[in-house]
């Protein structure tokens, strides 16, 4: 296999206990063909570099601003404004900013790069059977980068997972599944016009590669985000679990309830935030989850 594959990573995060089993350390890709309303990751939507603005800690000393050739910063009200459609995120202006109000999300790295990152929680993954989970963004779209990292990791014995929306147009994207020990696929919903309205794309090619990989005889914990409003209505949920119960590779179905831990960072990418629906109450939660163990699914919130 040819060496030297870059991917763009916009995050990783050591010492995981979620994306797979054991403690892992997780990658974060940045793009994604979705664009789910509720997306807790928009940094990762992108596929290029994008500037991060910390408002609160700029103090408007103006320095940043003739760092920027193209001329996309700007001072609006004593703090640093930025126009995003001159932004190319060289991270140049990044430098200039002693308060650390503006920072870059994306950096390209090779997959020895990132493996040499990886390899240094090796006793955490010998010790508790955990290892690397490759996410995005949607990972699939750096198909020669994943399957030159899975290669790596593979060599030195290391775990596989790789974070996946299920929207893979490619045969490299679904060889970088086929390649992982562990597959984490999301579940947006079942309604294709309600998929399409709040993710932007159908669930048709989704659907047909979840069971590909199923017929494949692949491992998968399904990830199935739960929106109030959105895709939680009764005949979602049951055309979900209708689908689940024929399926013979689901280890694991996660339930993840609305929250908006994202929300801060639409702000510092200069993105308006949608998605208006209140927390799931306990008690809905865990209907929702008796309703598939019910089935006969191995169901849990979060994960």
């Amino acid at each position: 296999m040819e060496k030297g594959n870059k991917g763009l990573i916009f995050n990783i995060v050591h010492s995981s206990f979620v994306d797979g089993p054991g403690i892992r350390t997780t990658i974060f890709l940045k793009g994604c063909p979705l664009r789910c309303i509720w997306c807790c990751n928009p940094e990762g939507q992108k596929f290029t570099p994008e500037l991060k603005v910390a408002i609160e800690a700029c103090n408007g000393c103006g320095r940043c601003l003739d760092a920027c050739s193209r001329g996309a910063l700007t001072l609006k009200n004593g703090k640093i404004d930025v126009e995003r459609s001159l932004c190319d995120g060289c991270a140049e202006c990044c430098g200039k900013c002693y308060m650390e109000a503006l920072d870059v999300f994306g950096t390209w790295m090779t997959a020895e790069e990132v493996f040499a990152d990886v390899v240094k929680d090796r006793i955490y993954y010998n010790k508790t059977g955990g290892g690397l989970t490759i996410g995005g963004g949607e990972a699939t779209t750096y198909p020669e980068f994943c399957l030159e990292l899975v290669e790596l990791c593979h060599q030195e014995g290391f775990h596989v997972a790789v974070d996946t929306c299920g929207y893979v147009t490619s045969k490299r994207g679904m060889d970088v599944l086929m390649a992982a020990d562990l597959l984490l696929f999301d579940i947006k919903g079942l309604d294709t016009q309600r998929h399409q309205t709040n993710t932007g794309v159908s669930n048709e090619l989704i659907l047909s590669n979840l069971r590909t990989l199923d017929a494949a005889g692949k491992n998968y914990y399904i990830r199935m985000p739960i929106i109030p409003g959105y895709n939680d209505s009764e005949d979602e949920l049951s055309a979900a679990a209708e689908l689940l119960t024929s399926l013979r590779g689901l280890k694991r179905l996660d339930i993840l309830p609305v929250h908006e831990y994202g929300k801060s960072k639409y702000q510092e990418l200069g993105m308006e935030y949608k998605l208006h629906c209140k927390v799931i109450p306990d008690e809905r939660q865990k209907k929702i989850l008796m309703f598939f163990q019910e089935r006969g699914l191995p169901t849990q919130i979060g994960g």
